[in-house]
């Protein structure tokens, strides 16, 4: 009976896969939240482990660990059930491809029969889409011949399927950020006096302003937000920079420039929590991302933090562009997204003429020869 009733839904799919409007409502639901649509029977199996490990991996590096995004597991019961569903910014549906649910009901009415095969002869398992019912949404479908091979091809896939989903989110975090507008004249400022610049958010201010510094800040009581750039000039190899190279220039930089109410405060890597370091390429730069937590020394206060050390290979030059939050009373998890989305809108000028050059230190030095 409970079958029979869901025959209702599936009649109606026939419209939904033709129909091509070209308006559609834009989708609902918080940034970094997945609704994940899975029969309620499958709840401890092996496939929903699996998602927990991969889209709701725990986030050490920040005080208050979070989730990576915050899963909402729902089965499907009714067709209002399925209708709230497709409202959804983010929904993954998961079955194995013949399982005998509403779940598996749906997911076969939904998928091509050339899909189908390719799923039970092994060849393909996930299939992302974007704004299949709804505008701004990502869906996602999951499916194999059984719940264990389910679940190991999500684990031995996390980082593509994961990453699906990042880029998406962060077309939306920014938007969320420059919601409110930006500063062009801070921007157009960095770029004709130093050789690069980024969107700046409407409410920072800039503090530090010098030839290889600048810091920008956005302070509310409970909610204290800064980042900071420095950069280094005729850098001919990075081949020696690695995660302890990083560190040791950021604790000094910090300790110059990042400084405490007290005479001898000062910000510093806290090395007893985790830190993470890897690689990637933003803007045809490449990368390292750095995230962990920072302390005061000489304080009780702490917060995450998250560094991009970029080569530009053009010009020769090293930046390092750090983002930190103290916050003690806020989730600090999507702040650190709109973040990331911020430093996808860094530009540097191939073209720039470089008649300054950063102080001189140790670490200036190894790079310069």
């Amino acid at each position: 009976m409970r079958y029979a009733y869901f025959l209702l839904i599936l009649s109606a799919l026939p419209f939904l896969i033709s129909c091509d409007a070209d308006y559609k409502q834009a989708a609902r639901g918080a940034n970094s939240e997945i609704l994940v649509v899975m029969d309620t029977t499958q709840w401890n199996s092996a496939t929903y482990n699996a998602l927990q490990e991969t889209f709701g991996n725990t986030i050490l590096t920040m005080p208050r660990p979070q989730p990576r995004f915050d899963l909402r597991f729902t089965g499907i019961r009714t067709n209002r059930d399925f209708d709230n569903i497709k409202r959804h910014k983010n929904v993954i549906i998961v079955a194995t491809i013949d399982e005998e649910t509403i779940v598996g009901q749906l997911m076969r009415g939904i998928l091509s029969d050339d899909i189908k095969d390719r799923i039970r002869s092994g060849q393909n398992f996930a299939f992302p889409l974007r704004d299949r019912w709804y505008r701004d949404q990502w869906v996602l479908f999951l499916s194999d011949n059984s719940d264990e091979e389910l679940a190991s091809r999500i684990i031995n896939a996390e980082q593509r399927l994961v990453s699906s989903l990042e880029q998406v989110e962060l077309q939306r975090w920014t938007s969320e950020v420059y919601r409110r507008g930006d500063q062009p004249e801070v921007s157009d400022r960095l770029w004709e006096n130093y050789g690069w610049s980024m969107r700046v958010q409407h409410d920072y201010n800039i503090g530090a302003d010098t030839v290889g510094f600048v810091s920008m800040r956005r302070y509310l009581p409970d909610n204290d937000r800064w980042i900071w750039i420095s950069w280094i000039d005729n850098v001919r190899r990075v081949d020696q920079i690695d995660e302890q190279w990083i560190n040791a220039r950021r604790d000094s930089l910090l300790k110059r420039h990042i400084r405490g109410s007290r005479e001898d405060s000062y910000v510093m890597t806290d090395y007893r929590r985790p830190i993470q370091t890897r690689t990637t390429t933003i803007n045809n730069k490449f990368t390292w991302e750095t995230q962990g937590i920072w302390r005061m020394q000489g304080d009780a206060m702490a917060g995450p933090f998250i560094n991009y050390t970029m080569y530009d290979e053009s010009l020769e030059r090293l930046y390092l562009v750090e983002y930190a939050q103290f916050s003690p009373r806020f989730p600090q998890r999507d702040f650190l997204y709109q973040f990331k989305s911020m430093i996808r809108t860094f530009r540097s000028d191939s073209t720039f003429d470089i008649d300054s050059y950063p102080d001189f230190d140790p670490f200036t030095q190894v790079l310069a020869d």
